[in-house]
Protein backbone atom coordinates (compact mmCIF):
# COMPACT_ATOMS: atom_id res chain seq x y z
CA UNK A 1 0.00 0.00 0.00
CA UNK A 2 1.19 3.30 -1.04
CA UNK A 3 1.13 5.26 2.29
CA UNK A 4 2.63 2.23 4.29
CA UNK A 5 -0.33 1.68 6.58
CA UNK A 6 -1.14 -1.99 8.15
CA UNK A 7 -3.83 -3.70 6.56
CA UNK A 8 -6.75 -4.81 8.93
CA UNK A 9 -9.56 -6.00 6.78
CA UNK A 10 -11.79 -5.07 3.45
CA UNK A 11 -14.74 -3.58 3.07
CA UNK A 12 -17.65 -4.02 0.25
CA UNK A 13 -18.59 -0.77 -1.02
CA UNK A 14 -21.83 -0.20 -3.23
CA UNK A 15 -23.71 -3.81 -2.45
CA UNK A 16 -26.91 -2.12 -2.78
CA UNK A 17 -28.49 -1.54 -6.49
CA UNK A 18 -29.91 1.57 -5.25
CA UNK A 19 -25.68 2.94 -4.18
CA UNK A 20 -25.06 1.61 -7.25
CA UNK A 21 -27.37 3.22 -9.58
CA UNK A 22 -26.54 6.48 -7.31
CA UNK A 23 -23.21 6.41 -8.05
CA UNK A 24 -22.91 5.01 -11.86
CA UNK A 25 -20.93 1.88 -10.91
CA UNK A 26 -21.88 -1.79 -12.26
CA UNK A 27 -20.93 -3.71 -9.29
CA UNK A 28 -20.09 -3.80 -5.47
CA UNK A 29 -16.84 -1.72 -5.29
CA UNK A 30 -14.43 -3.60 -2.90
CA UNK A 31 -11.90 -1.39 -0.14
CA UNK A 32 -9.16 -1.97 2.36
CA UNK A 33 -9.45 -1.09 6.39
CA UNK A 34 -6.72 -0.35 7.76
CA UNK A 35 -5.14 -0.04 11.64
CA UNK A 36 -4.80 3.23 11.78
CA UNK A 37 -8.36 4.13 11.62
CA UNK A 38 -10.39 1.06 12.86
CA UNK A 39 -11.54 3.01 16.79
CA UNK A 40 -13.97 1.06 19.07
CA UNK A 41 -17.52 2.51 19.97
CA UNK A 42 -17.89 5.42 21.61
CA UNK A 43 -14.92 6.95 19.45
CA UNK A 44 -14.02 10.51 18.55
CA UNK A 45 -12.92 10.49 15.41
CA UNK A 46 -10.36 12.92 14.22
CA UNK A 47 -10.56 15.22 11.23
CA UNK A 48 -7.13 13.79 9.93
CA UNK A 49 -8.79 11.17 8.59
CA UNK A 50 -10.77 13.14 5.54
CA UNK A 51 -10.08 14.91 2.77
CA UNK A 52 -13.58 16.45 1.47
CA UNK A 53 -16.58 14.14 3.58
CA UNK A 54 -17.72 12.20 6.44
CA UNK A 55 -19.97 9.70 4.94
CA UNK A 56 -21.92 7.61 7.44
CA UNK A 57 -22.67 4.08 6.03
CA UNK A 58 -24.27 1.53 9.14
CA UNK A 59 -22.89 -1.68 8.49
CA UNK A 60 -22.77 -5.50 9.77
CA UNK A 61 -18.88 -6.83 10.12
CA UNK A 62 -17.31 -10.36 10.17
CA UNK A 63 -13.83 -10.35 12.10
CA UNK A 64 -12.35 -13.75 10.59
CA UNK A 65 -10.76 -16.98 12.52
CA UNK A 66 -9.12 -18.88 10.02
CA UNK A 67 -7.20 -17.89 6.96
CA UNK A 68 -8.67 -18.26 3.32
CA UNK A 69 -5.69 -18.73 0.99
CA UNK A 70 -6.45 -18.05 -2.77
CA UNK A 71 -7.48 -20.92 -4.38
CA UNK A 72 -8.97 -21.88 -8.02
CA UNK A 73 -12.28 -23.30 -5.83
CA UNK A 74 -14.95 -20.85 -4.92
CA UNK A 75 -15.75 -20.73 -0.86
CA UNK A 76 -18.89 -21.05 -0.30
CA UNK A 77 -21.00 -19.48 2.72
CA UNK A 78 -21.07 -22.49 4.68
CA UNK A 79 -17.25 -21.93 4.21
CA UNK A 80 -17.34 -18.72 5.55
CA UNK A 81 -19.50 -19.54 8.47
CA UNK A 82 -17.30 -22.04 9.82
CA UNK A 83 -14.77 -19.16 9.59
CA UNK A 84 -16.37 -16.36 11.76
CA UNK A 85 -14.76 -15.66 14.86
CA UNK A 86 -17.26 -12.37 16.02
CA UNK A 87 -20.12 -10.28 14.44
CA UNK A 88 -20.05 -6.36 15.19
CA UNK A 89 -22.27 -3.69 14.29
CA UNK A 90 -20.11 -0.86 12.79
CA UNK A 91 -20.41 2.55 11.03
CA UNK A 92 -18.11 2.55 8.34
CA UNK A 93 -17.26 5.89 7.33
CA UNK A 94 -16.51 7.20 3.35
CA UNK A 95 -14.46 9.87 2.74
CA UNK A 96 -13.25 11.08 -0.95
CA UNK A 97 -10.93 13.09 -2.35
CA UNK A 98 -13.63 14.01 -5.73
CA UNK A 99 -15.57 17.29 -4.82
CA UNK A 100 -18.65 15.60 -5.95
CA UNK A 101 -19.19 12.55 -4.25
CA UNK A 102 -22.26 11.57 -7.34
CA UNK A 103 -20.14 12.71 -9.85
CA UNK A 104 -17.09 9.98 -9.15
CA UNK A 105 -15.94 8.62 -12.31
CA UNK A 106 -17.60 5.72 -12.38
CA UNK A 107 -15.91 2.25 -10.85
CA UNK A 108 -12.44 3.10 -11.56
CA UNK A 109 -13.27 6.67 -9.59
CA UNK A 110 -14.29 4.48 -6.60
CA UNK A 111 -11.60 2.13 -6.77
CA UNK A 112 -9.31 5.00 -7.26
CA UNK A 113 -10.29 6.18 -3.94
CA UNK A 114 -10.46 3.03 -1.87
CA UNK A 115 -13.97 2.35 -2.78
CA UNK A 116 -14.77 5.54 -0.27
CA UNK A 117 -13.10 4.04 2.74
CA UNK A 118 -11.49 6.62 5.24
CA UNK A 119 -12.67 5.53 9.26
CA UNK A 120 -13.77 2.54 10.69
CA UNK A 121 -15.89 2.24 14.59
CA UNK A 122 -16.73 -1.20 15.64
CA UNK A 123 -19.59 -1.98 18.31
CA UNK A 124 -19.84 -4.48 20.61
CA UNK A 125 -18.47 -8.04 19.78
CA UNK A 126 -20.26 -11.00 19.87
CA UNK A 127 -19.55 -15.00 18.90
CA UNK A 128 -23.18 -16.11 19.33
CA UNK A 129 -24.18 -14.70 16.50
CA UNK A 130 -25.34 -17.57 14.08
CA UNK A 131 -28.55 -17.70 15.51
CA UNK A 132 -29.48 -13.90 15.31
CA UNK A 133 -32.01 -13.18 12.05
CA UNK A 134 -29.42 -10.62 10.31
CA UNK A 135 -31.53 -10.15 7.83
CA UNK A 136 -34.53 -8.83 9.27
CA UNK A 137 -32.28 -7.51 12.18
CA UNK A 138 -33.05 -3.54 12.49
CA UNK A 139 -31.24 -0.81 12.84
CA UNK A 140 -31.70 3.07 13.62
CA UNK A 141 -29.49 5.90 12.87
CA UNK A 142 -29.33 9.08 14.69
CA UNK A 143 -27.51 11.93 13.68
CA UNK A 144 -27.56 14.70 17.43
CA UNK A 145 -30.06 13.07 18.64
CA UNK A 146 -32.40 13.48 15.87
CA UNK A 147 -34.16 10.42 13.92
CA UNK A 148 -32.67 10.18 10.71
CA UNK A 149 -33.63 6.88 8.79
CA UNK A 150 -33.50 2.95 9.40
CA UNK A 151 -32.06 -0.20 7.38
CA UNK A 152 -32.30 -4.13 7.86
CA UNK A 153 -30.05 -6.73 7.43
CA UNK A 154 -31.22 -7.83 4.03
CA UNK A 155 -29.86 -4.57 2.24
CA UNK A 156 -26.55 -6.30 2.18
CA UNK A 157 -26.75 -8.37 -0.79
CA UNK A 158 -29.93 -10.48 1.26
CA UNK A 159 -27.83 -11.77 4.13
CA UNK A 160 -24.48 -9.76 5.63
CA UNK A 161 -23.11 -13.79 4.92
CA UNK A 162 -23.68 -13.73 1.32
CA UNK A 163 -21.65 -10.66 1.30
CA UNK A 164 -18.82 -11.24 3.11
CA UNK A 165 -18.75 -14.42 0.65
CA UNK A 166 -18.87 -12.00 -2.37
CA UNK A 167 -15.88 -10.07 -1.25
CA UNK A 168 -13.40 -13.41 -0.04
CA UNK A 169 -13.87 -14.52 -3.61
CA UNK A 170 -13.75 -11.72 -5.51
CA UNK A 171 -9.90 -11.41 -3.02
CA UNK A 172 -9.81 -15.26 -4.18
CA UNK A 173 -9.79 -14.35 -8.01
CA UNK A 174 -7.43 -11.84 -7.69
CA UNK A 175 -5.15 -14.51 -5.97
CA UNK A 176 -5.61 -12.22 -2.59
CA UNK A 177 -5.89 -14.35 0.50
CA UNK A 178 -7.44 -12.93 3.77
CA UNK A 179 -6.38 -13.51 6.86
CA UNK A 180 -7.44 -14.93 10.21
CA UNK A 181 -7.64 -11.53 12.45
CA UNK A 182 -9.34 -9.28 9.79
CA UNK A 183 -12.25 -7.82 9.86
CA UNK A 184 -14.80 -7.78 6.37
CA UNK A 185 -17.45 -5.41 6.49
CA UNK A 186 -20.31 -5.91 4.59
CA UNK A 187 -22.30 -2.66 3.11
CA UNK A 188 -24.68 -0.38 4.18
CA UNK A 189 -27.73 -1.04 5.38
CA UNK A 190 -28.98 2.54 5.93
CA UNK A 191 -27.66 4.26 2.23
CA UNK A 192 -25.73 7.50 2.52
CA UNK A 193 -25.89 9.87 5.48
CA UNK A 194 -23.28 12.78 5.37
CA UNK A 195 -22.44 14.48 8.36
CA UNK A 196 -19.93 17.61 9.45
CA UNK A 197 -17.63 17.68 11.84
CA UNK A 198 -19.25 18.48 15.49
CA UNK A 199 -22.13 15.89 14.58
CA UNK A 200 -22.52 12.84 17.01
CA UNK A 201 -23.73 9.72 14.85
CA UNK A 202 -25.91 7.09 16.73
CA UNK A 203 -26.84 3.75 15.51
CA UNK A 204 -29.06 1.57 17.26
CA UNK A 205 -28.41 -2.38 16.12
CA UNK A 206 -31.55 -3.44 18.55
CA UNK A 207 -29.97 -6.71 20.54
CA UNK A 208 -26.36 -5.96 19.29
CA UNK A 209 -26.10 -2.65 20.88
CA UNK A 210 -25.33 0.98 20.20
CA UNK A 211 -22.72 2.17 18.19
CA UNK A 212 -21.48 5.93 18.24
CA UNK A 213 -19.09 8.28 16.74
CA UNK A 214 -18.29 11.81 17.66
CA UNK A 215 -16.46 14.13 14.84
CA UNK A 216 -14.01 16.25 16.62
Amino acid sequence: YGFGWEGAGWKVGAESVDVRKAENIPSPSPGRLFTRSIMNSPAEVPSDFFVNYRLCECEFAFQLNLDFPAREREYTETDLRAGIEHLAPVIEIGDSVFEDWYSLSGYFGGMYDNAGGAAFVIGNRTKDWAEIDLPNSNLDLYVNDFYIKSGKGYQAMGHPVTSLTWMVNWLRERGRDVFAGEWVSTGTCTGHCFVQVGDLVSVDFAELGLVEARFI
